[in-house]
Formats: C-alpha cells, sequence, structure tokens
C-alpha cells in the first residue's frame, strides 16, 4: 500500500481556456506544470476530474431547448476532449498519465474500472476521469465526490477560475462578501453555499471527504493546497 496521499483535483473546464479559444495550449500547458509541482513531491497520488463548460455545459443547452439527456451526454464528451488535452500536456513534461471515461470510447481511452484505477494510481500514474458520472443529470461536481469516495480519496482540491475561497454572498457583485476560512459540510448544504452542488455536497459529507476551494490562477497554489497550505477555504 502506497504511503502516499490521495487526492481529486477538481478543475473547471473554463481554466482550459482563454478569449475567443475553448481550448488555450497555453493555459493548458500552465496548469500541466501547476500539477506537476505537486506531482514531484512524490506525497500524492493525484486524480483529476475536468469540466466541460469551455465547450459545452448540458444545463446551459437543456435551457436552449436540447433534450436534458442528449445535452449532458455532449457535455460529458466535452470532459473526454478536455481530458485528452490535459493528459497530452502532462505527457509532454514526462509524467505517465491514464484517461480512463465512463463513457465505453476504446479507441481514445481506457474505460473507466474502480479497481484498475487505484493500480494506475499505486503505479505513479496520474489518473483524469473523464466523461462525468456516465449517466445524465449529474454534474462533474458530483463525478469528483464519487471518484473520491471510491477510490478512498479524502480530499478534493477545487481549484477555481478566479475565485480564492467560499464567500457568503458573490464577491464579484457585493462590496461587503466575507470570506469563511472554515465551514462544515452541513454548513455548506444548510446555507446553499454554492460550492458544489447539493448531491455532491451531501456524498462529500456521508463520506468525510475533505474540499479545499483556492485560486489556481495564482502560481504554486496547486501545490500549496495539496500541502495543506491555508490558502482558500476548507470544508470538512
Amino acid at each position: 500500500m502506497s504511503e502516499r496521499k490521495r487526492l481529486i483535483i477538481k478543475l473547471s473546464g473554463e481554466a482550459l481556456s482563454s478569449p475567443g479559444k475553448s481550448i488555450d495550449p497555453l493555459r493548458v500547458k500552465d496548469i500541466a506544470a501547476e500539477i506537476k509541482e505537486a506531482y514531484d513531491l512524490n506525497l500524492f497520488e493525484i486524480g483529476i476530474i475536468v469540466g466541460g463548460g469551455n465547450i459545452l455545459r448540458g444545463k446551459v443547452a437543456s435551457e436552449m431547448g436540447m433534450e436534458r439527456s442528449s445535452a449532458d451526454y455532449m457535455g460529458m464528451i466535452a470532459t473526454i476532449i478536455n481530458g485528452l488535452a490535459l493528459q497530452n500536456a502532462l505527457e509532454a513534461l514526462g509524467l505517465e498519465t491514464r484517461t480512463m471515461t465512463s463513457l465505453n470510447i476504446p479507441q481514445v481511452a481506457e474505460p473507466y474500472i474502480r479497481r484498475k484505477a487505484i493500480s494506475n494510481l499505486e503505479k505513479g500514474m496520474i489518473v483524469i476521469f473523464a466523461g462525468g458520472t456516465g449517466n445524465p443529470f449529474f454534474t462533474t461536481d458530483s463525478t469528483s465526490a464519487l471518484r473520491a469516495a471510491e477510490i478512498g480519496a479524502k480530499t478534493i482540491l477545487m481549484a477555481k477560475n478566479g475565485t480564492d475561497g467560499v464567500y457568503d454572498s458573490d464577491p464579484r457583485t457585493s462590496q461587503n462578501a466575507s470570506k469563511y476560512e472554515v465551514l462544515t459540510h452541513r454548513e455548506v448544504l444548510e446555507k446553499r453555499l454554492e460550492v458544489m452542488d447539493s448531491t455532491a455536497a451531501a456524498l462529500c459529507k456521508d463520506n468525510n471527504i475533505e474540499i479545499v476551494v483556492f485560486d489556481m490562477n495564482i502560481k504554486g497554489n496547486i501545490k500549496r493546497a495539496a500541502l495543506g497550505e491555508n490558502i482558500g477555504t476548507i470544508i470538512r
């Protein structure tokens, strides 16, 4: 059994994009370099969940009149596209990486099998979990909580794109927004704080999974969050 701490890094799809580019190669390379900093400490087994919002959000597509299940499956495919982009950037840095997907696309990625995923992590590979849960009506937040529970990861690093923690109101629109340093899972649910969707929050609560919410746009923050430094909001 490895002595390294197993954790999940949750990235938004938008983190891979820039104005005019749904996937910006320079952004992807920068994120891969940040992940490598944490990996090179040799203290962690790293799983990654990446969203697909830079390409398509199932909920938004359904609001445009598309049938929700079809829209969600399109969103799952978007996460696979992002996962493959990140995989290639990590491998270019010399890191052995596996993309495992809950949708059956054997030509491009391994199918998600829990025991295989754990084996890959124990061998020192970075594992990217793509394709969401494989079911419509669930977000990649829920995927993060589900995969963390399945593989025994006790921490989810929720890397936000420009937000440095959890606030009692939207800091982008309220000058009086107050940042939480520490929260309980129960408080997140009762106060309806938009850290993640309620299904994911409840799953983390039931499985004692710690969540660290931080701003990934500050260089070195992924490594700092993995090391437990006080750079955002901790939910436990």
